[in-house]
């Protein structure tokens, strides 16, 4: 993640932009996965499998202890988080910055909630 050390009234409104995306920019899929993996004390030694879910990949840990997608894109609709939600994992994290519009990303725990109610969900 991103180091961010300010507070609120010593940022600059004209500067905001810069802040949208908390992720450092040279962090790959497989970095924030396996933090993420970490974060939730999932076994790095389970195995993991990159799936394509309507051209996004997907990583899934241990066949569905964990899915993680990490498109930054804007290209997480409802259609896709309600294909995911039919894998019924466990854990399930997107990408903050992946999500095409707030309704989006609003909707993905109402979609989990109703298509697999089991699974935790987390956005980055």
């Amino acid at each position: 993640m991103a180091d961010v050390h300010y507070t609120p009234d010593a940022l600059d409104k004209a500067n905001l932009e810069l802040f949208i995306d908390n992720i450092k920019p040279d962090r790959t899929a497989e970095d924030l996965l396996f933090q993420v993996m970490l974060d939730w004390g999932v076994d790095l030694a389970l195995p993991i499998e990159k799936k394509t879910v309507q051209d996004k990949d997907v990583f899934f840990v241990d066949g569905g202890a964990l899915a993680a997608c990490f498109d930054a894109h804007g290209g997480i609709d409802e259609a896709f988080v309600k294909e995911l939600a039919t894998h019924k994992p466990l854990r399930v994290v997107f990408r903050d910055a992946g999500f095409k519009d707030s309704a989006a990303k609003i909707n993905v725990e109402q979609i989990f909630k109703l298509l697999s109610p089991a699974t935790e969900v987390k956005c980055l």
